[in-house]
């Protein structure tokens, strides 16, 4: 379990340079968290339990995020730079 935690840690690295390479530096910075988080996870040893608890808390959390930001922070129609 804990590669996948190692795999998801590559995949937001991943991303977090595409972000920095799009001129999207608020949201690369977000990625490298994430990505921090999981590489350091993976390498607690914990339970196969333990890291479903936490991906599925950290997915509660995501989802509480993304559902905040585009409900309240997003502005409909509003397109920055073209």
């Amino acid at each position: 379990m804990e590669r996948m935690y190692r795999v998801m840690g590559f995949w937001t690295g991943i991303m977090a340079i595409m972000f920095y390479l799009g001129d999207m530096n608020t949201t690369a910075l977000l990625f490298v968290g994430q990505t921090v988080f999981f590489i350091l996870l993976s390498y607690l040893k914990l339970s196969e339990r333990m890291y479903i608890y936490v991906f599925g808390a950290y997915l509660t959390i995501f989802f509480a995020g993304f559902t905040y930001w585009t409900t309240f922070m997003m502005v409909p129609g509003a397109a920055t730079g073209h």
